[in-house]
C-alpha cells in the first residue's frame, strides 16, 4: 500500500472528464481476460476498474501523483471488494500502485496498456501528471520512446491523445517504434478533437 507522508507537496488528483471517459469506453470494448495489465497515469484509478470489468487477471496502477495512488488504491480496492467479493488481504495478489515517473521504476512486460496522456501544451512542465509541455508532446513522445520494450508481439496499447498534439506526428512515432495503429475513439471538444489510438506491438 502506497504510504503519502505529505500530501501537501503532491498536486492535485485529475478528476474524471471528457478524455477518462472516452478512454474508459473503449477499454470497455477490449477483452482482456487473463491479461496483466497497466495503467498508466492511473489519476483516481478508472481506468483500472474499467481494465478489470473487460476482464483483466492482474492490473498495477502507476502514477507519478502519490496522491493519485492513494485515491486509486481506494476506489479499486473498494470495486473489486463490492463487484468482485475480493477479501481485502487479497486485493494486492491482482492490484497493485507503484510511484514512477514514467517507466523509471516499471520493468516488467504487459499484455496491455492504457495511458490518458497529459497532452495539454504548457510552456513549462511544472506537474508532470497534468502537463504536456511545447505542444503537449514532450510527456506522450518520452512514453512512446520507452513503451515498446514493456509489451511483447501483439501486446496492446490504448493512448489518448489531442489534436493539439498533432496527431499524424504522434502516430508515425508509433509506427516508426514497430506498432500497427488505429484511432477506436473520438471525441469533440469546443477547440479540439480527443482520440485514443490503439497500437498493436507487431
Amino acid at each position: 500500500m502506497v504510504k503519502v507522508e505529505d500530501y501537501s507537496k503532491c498536486p492535485p488528483v485529475y478528476s474524471p472528464a471528457e478524455d477518462s471517459w472516452l478512454l474508459e469506453e473503449c477499454i470497455s470494448k477490449e477483452d482482456l481476460k487473463s491479461m496483466k495489465c497497466l495503467d498508466f497515469g492511473c489519476g483516481e484509478g478508472i481506468q483500472s476498474i474499467a481494465m478489470f470489468k473487460a476482464g483483466a487477471k492482474s492490473v498495477l496502477a502507476v502514477d507519478i501523483n502519490r496522491k493519485a495512488l492513494q485515491v486509486s488504491l481506494e476506489k479499486v480496492g473498494e470495486y473489486l471488494q463490492k463487484k468482485r467479493k475480493i477479501e481485502p488481504k487479497n486485493i494486492e495478489d491482482i492490484f497493485s500502485t507503484r510511484e514512477s515517473d514514467l517507466f523509471s521504476k516499471v520493468n516488467e512486460k504487459f499484455n496491455f496498456i492504457a495511458f490518458n496522456s497529459p497532452y495539454v501544451p504548457s510552456e513549462k512542465i511544472k506537474w508532470k501528471d497534468l502537463e504536456g509541455g511545447e505542444n503537449g508532446r514532450v510527456v506522450i513522445d518520452e512514453f512512446i520512446a520507452e513503451v515498446p520494450s514493456h509489451l511483447p508481439v501483439g501486446g496492446v496499447l490504448l493512448l489518448l491523445v489531442s489534436t493539439l498534439n498533432n496527431i499524424e506526428s504522434v502516430t508515425k512515432k508509433l509506427t516508426d517504434s514497430g506498432f500497427g495503429v488505429k484511432v477506436v475513439g473520438k471525441k469533440k471538444l469546443f477547440f479540439e478533437e480527443l482520440q485514443v489510438l490503439r497500437a498493436v506491438k507487431n
